[in-house]
This record gives C-alpha cells, structure tokens and sequence, in this order.
C-alpha cells in the first residue's frame, strides 16, 4: 500500500524541514498529512504550498488536517479519523513546547498530555510502520557524567519544566514500544543550518550572540563563568538528514538514538568563538555565573540583554551524551554531525542578517 505520513508541529521549521527531507528520501512516493491548529492555518496553507511548488507533487499529496493534540482524538473530525486510520503508515510526533521558561501547567498540557493523546491515536492506526518521536537528549535532568541512549533514567531534578515534561511524555512513549514499532530522537541543543545558517528562532546558543551584540559598546566583556561544561549544538540539517534516515531504518524499530555533536566543545570556547565572529575580540576576566544569574533574575535586564536565565544553567551542567548507538547506525550512511567550529561563520551571519527580526527573536518573560 501507499505510504501515508502523518506530521504533529507543522508548520514549524523543524517539522516542514523533515517533511521535504522524509519525501525525498522515499522518491516523492505517499501522502503527507500534517495535523495543525486552527490559529496556524493560513501559515500552514502558505508553507504547503511553498513545499508542494519546491518539490512538484500533486495538490492531493499534501493534505492539511484541522486539530489539536491536547484533545482526545486529537479534535480530528470523524470522517478525516476513518480515512486516516486506514492511510498513515509513519507517524512523526514533532509538536511540543521547547521555551526553557514554560509555566509548568502548559508544558505538562502540551508536552506530555499532548503526547499521551497522540500515543492512543496511534494505537488504533490499522497499518502503522513506524512512530517516530520528537524527545530531547536533556530528558537526563540534572544527572551527569555519561549519559546513554540505552537509559531512561528518572533523575532527582529538572534544570527546567520543559525537561521535565519531555522526560514524563518520553516514559509515555517508551511503554508503547510494546505494541508499536518506535524509534526515539533525542536531539542535542538545536542551532540554525550549517552551511546557511538558516534557523527559525533565536534560543539556544543565540542567546550568546543577543548578550554580545547588545554589550558590544562596552571596552571589554567577561566570560560568563569558567565555561568547563560540554554544551551539546547540533545543526539542523544534521537533525533532519539523521532523523529520516533512522526513522527507515529497518534496525531502528525500538531504539532510541541521541542525535548529539560526539565532540562538543566547552562553553568558555562557544563564548569565545561567538565574540570572535561577531566583535573580532576574545574575553577578558571572568564574570561569576551566580552575578550573571542575579542580573537575569531582573526582567527589565533579562529583556535588554535578551536572555533568558534558564539558559546559564546550561553552562555549569557537566553532562555528556553517549552517541555509540547512533554513529554505529549512521555508518554508511554519509550522514554526520558537522564540527561547530566550521558552521559558525554561516550562523553568525544569519544572525546579524535577522537580529532586528522580531520574528527570530523569543519573547523574554
């Protein structure tokens, strides 16, 4: 039979990115169906239609379905609920809450009820091939040292609600390996493309580049902290070409796969890197991470330096991602993870081109 793809997180730049990467992969053969919110539709009409145009497939290849995945069912009417029973063969659960600064009553609705509502979804699927699903490789909380794809490990506590609540909708996910053939993606902290610099929001390792570029009038700036902890970016492209290759993989069912830079650099080289690209300096002295942290705690600062202070925590986790099973996986492939070092020039750019763009920048509460 055909296959169908059902998507959650369209039109999200990391959902309409894996969409073009999963119909390529598979000749442009098969329907996508892609669940959106009512609010995002006319977004939605105007990213299928760019697809649809990029990629030349038929109008009734690419078809938008109205829903909601904190609703039972997840709010798709019954007619579209038969069809889709039938048709979907793969199914990617992307959509999520990823703000590090989340209230937990939302990022429990969204992320874990939302996902328990798409788990029983999928369990009525009649022709089911895979379910593929979106985690986080920071699902590990605060523990540390190496960290394994093997593990599920429930730790004594979260850097932040929306590890948390990826972590409780994770365990959801896990006990469904039973009855499902699934595959988990853990990403790393996602950075814009490596060779365009393309990406859809500034979070992450952005926020460096907001608290440089908004302190670049000053005669010197300090390291934020001794910057010894492994900060884990990882670029998109390598997140998509690596998530639709392993989501085919006939030894994929079951597994779950951190999709993380095997060589990570330290934060105080990031830092480093960052002000060299964007100011032509290098640091000097250091600034205390708790000074740093006291400073966020003010939201008037917080929202000049456009940061939010959740992200320092970030800079002091001494954590590593054990990646063994998926490079073992990949292998062959052609597929791996870009050196950071060698994308930073494209990154930078993208940001200054857009750093203006209130559409990149995320709201600071």
């Amino acid at each position: 039979m055909e296959n169908g793809y059902f998507f959650t997180g369209f039109p999200g730049f990391i959902c309409n990115q894996l969409i073009r990467e999963v119909l390529k992969r598979n000749d442009f053969n098969g329907v996508v169906y892609v669940l959106v919110l009512k609010g995002m539709m006319d977004k939605a009409r105007n990213e299928r239609k760019a697809i649809v145009s990029e990629l030349g497939l038929e109008e009734k290849a690419f078809v938008i379905i109205e829903g909601d995945i904190t609703v039972p069912f997840l709010m798709i009417n019954a007619d579209d609920q038969e069809r889709l029973k039938e048709k979907v063969t793969h199914v990617f659960h992307l959509a999520a809450i990823y703000d590090l600064a989340v209230p937990r009553d939302i990022a429990f609705k969204i992320n874990v009820n939302g996902t328990d509502n798409v788990n029983k979804w999928v369990r009525e699927l009649t022709h089911v091939k895979r379910y593929v699903y979106f985690s986080t490789a920071y699902v590990v909380g605060e523990r540390e040292g190496t960290l394994y794809e093997t593990e599920l490990v429930r730790p004594t506590s979260f850097k932040n609600h929306y590890e948390e609540t990826k972590f409780e909708a994770e365990v959801l996910v896990e006990k469904l390996k039973e009855e499902v053939p699934i595959t988990i993606i853990r990403p790393g902290i996602v950075k814009g493309h490596s060779q365009t610099g393309e990406t859809i929001k500034f979070d992450g390792p952005y926020f460096i580049m907001n608290f440089l570029e908004r302190l670049k009038f000053l005669p010197l700036l300090p390291k934020l902290g001794k910057g010894e902890a492994y900060v884990n970016l990882v670029p998109i492209d390598y997140i998509i070409q690596a998530t639709t290759y392993l989501s085919f993989f006939e030894s994929g069912v079951g597994k779950t796969y951190h999709l993380t830079d095997p060589r990570p650099y330290r934060a105080s080289d990031i830092y480093s890197f960052m002000m060299k690209e964007l100011m032509n300096k290098q640091p000097k002295g250091t600034l205390p991470l708790t000074v740093g942290k006291w400073f966020l705690s003010f939201k008037p600062m917080r929202k000049y330096l456009g940061v939010e202070k959740e992200a320092l925590d970030y800079f002091t986790w001494m954590g590593h991602f054990d990646c063994t099973q998926t490079m073992k996986d990949l292998n062959g492939s052609g597929i791996e993870c870009p050196d950071f070092k060698e994308g930073i020039k494209p990154m930078t750019a993208f940001y200054l081109q857009q750093k203006n763009n209130p559409n990149y920048q995320v709201p600071i509460l």
